[in-house]
């Protein structure tokens, strides 16, 4: 019995074959032509059966391509609802605090559709005019100073944009006196009150120059007080922006007891 020849240990394995071609010989550009060949010869085959008379070989039928569910939506989230929101709130300005967007009423208009009356409206129109002037006011004395001396007998003040040449004037007695107020009985809080309404009264009426009446306080405490706090009213209350200049009057006009008031224009 033949010795079975010993497999060399260096020899390479032999390559499977499929039809005469080793599939990884010759690299891809092998692999094409055989598979050319074979196509060419199913190609002859089909047609020696159909000069023949005989069946076609079945085809092989093309795999169809698997349809693509298209992605459900995602529902909206709650990132999502605020990302929105943000996107539509974004070029909207806030209102200043403390101020409110204001709706007229159904009843506020009549069927045709006008405002009830023409004098709600202009009585509106008023309100809102002298709080604009208010405003403009307190703007105006935030910027103004006063410049004010007080000895203890006699009293003096100015805006500071307003000349020196009105003090003297003032203190002389040269202006013509348009109108008169009494203090004389008063409280505090009263006299101030009735010298706020009545310089504004005044200024209202383009008057330019009034003497104020407030008493010496010699025999009068009242009085007194009323002396120690009338160049701080014409100069930092409220009737401050109705008031151009003041100062102590002559005796011809009560002397230490009462004080000329120059009117703003």
């Amino acid at each position: 019995m033949a010795k079975k020849k010993e497999k060399k240990k260096d020899e390479e394995p032999q390559l499977p074959k499929f039809g005469g071609f080793h599939p990884l010989a010759g690299g891809l550009q092998g692999f094409k032509a055989q598979l050319d060949a074979d196509q060419r010869k199913a190609d002859d085959l089909r047609k020696a059966a159909q000069v023949k008379g005989q069946p076609l070989p079945p085809q092989r039928a093309p795999v169809p391509t698997p349809r693509r569910e298209p992605a459900a939506r995602p529902s909206p989230s709650a990132a999502d609802d605020d990302l929105s929101f943000h996107r539509m709130m974004s070029g909207v300005t806030p209102l200043e605090r403390g101020v409110t967007a204001r709706i007229p009423r159904t009843s506020e208009f009549n069927q045709g559709g006008q405002q009830s009356t023409a004098a709600d409206v202009k009585a509106r129109a008023v309100v809102e005019a002298e709080k604009a002037l208010d405003h403009l006011h307190s703007l105006i004395e935030d910027v103004a100073r006063f410049e004010v001396s007080d000895d203890g007998k006699r009293v003096e003040g100015r805006r500071t944009d307003v000349p020196p040449d009105l003090v003297r004037s003032l203190r002389r007695g040269l202006l013509p006196i348009d109108a008169r107020l009494d203090l004389h009985g008063l409280t505090a809080s009263q006299a101030q009150e009735s010298l706020a309404g009545f310089l504004r009264t005044m200024r209202a009426r383009s008057e330019r120059c009034v003497l104020i009446i407030h008493g010496k306080g010699e025999r009068d405490a009242a009085a007194g007080v009323l002396r120690g706090e009338i160049a701080t009213w014409l100069s930092q209350s409220k009737s401050r922006e109705h008031v151009a200049a003041f100062a102590t009057a002559r005796d011809d006009d009560g002397g230490e007891g009462a004080v000329y008031v120059a009117l703003r224009r």
